[in-house]
């Protein structure tokens, strides 16, 4: 399909990456506990957006650059690490009754959700070796390939985060009248925010 060997492989690997706790998924849990299913889906469509933006890039050759020029590469994972462990600390610290650390509004959240998916220079390098992998040679149509590729990527995306953002309030819902529990949820999100940064600030 679309030059693209064995689709179904394709997308059961897609399904796979997307189940993996990172960052991404942190984003669309919290959005979604903070802005209901509005801050979810708009959570959803940052990541989607930024995405698209790093697979673009990958195919255009940012990747060489990168792993070029470890300088490079570097700085952009130092910036990544420090911006989750900025936003992770300013939720471990916000005092009960504060303003929330995302504010419900889902122009908001799709800003933040993109940022954090912008931030992970990883991803680049990901979509660099993933992509060869499932490209026939025989049958390669070009960026009509990759293109398939991405609108794959994009409405799997979608349809993980709409089921994420479905189950999150579902669950939110039940949690939201106790304020120690909706606190404590916050805290935690925080030191998973800053555990994801250290993490990309110490790999390799």
């Amino acid at each position: 399909m679309f030059g693209i060997a064995d689709y179904g492989a394709f997308v059961a690997a897609i399904v796979l990456f997307l189940l993996i706790p990172g960052p991404g998924n942190l984003a669309l849990i919290t959005s979604t506990s903070k802005g209901g299913i509005r801050g979810g889906l708009a959570a959803t469509l940052g990541v989607i957006i930024g995405d698209q933006f790093l697979m673009w890039a990958a195919v255009a050759g940012v990747a060489a650059v990168l792993t070029g020029y470890p300088a490079a590469f570097k700085a952009v994972q130092w910036l990544g690490a420090a911006y989750l462990a900025w936003l992770g600390a300013k939720m471990l610290l916000a005092k009960p009754g504060a303003a929330p650390i995302l504010n419900i509004r889902p122009s908001h959240f799709l800003r933040q959700a993109l940022a954090i998916t912008l931030l992970n220079p990883k991803a680049i390098v990901f979509y660099m070796a993933f992509f060869p992998l499932f490209v026939d040679p025989a049958r390669h149509q070009g960026m009509a390939t990759f293109g398939a590729m991405a609108v794959t990527i994009a409405v799997l995306t979608f349809l993980y985060g709409l089921t994420s953002t479905l189950l999150t309030h579902f669950l939110a819902e039940r949690i939201r009248a106790n304020p120690r529990i909706s606190g404590a949820l916050e805290k935690l999100a925080g030191v998973f925010l800053i555990a994801f940064g250290v993490k990309l600030a110490i790999s390799r």
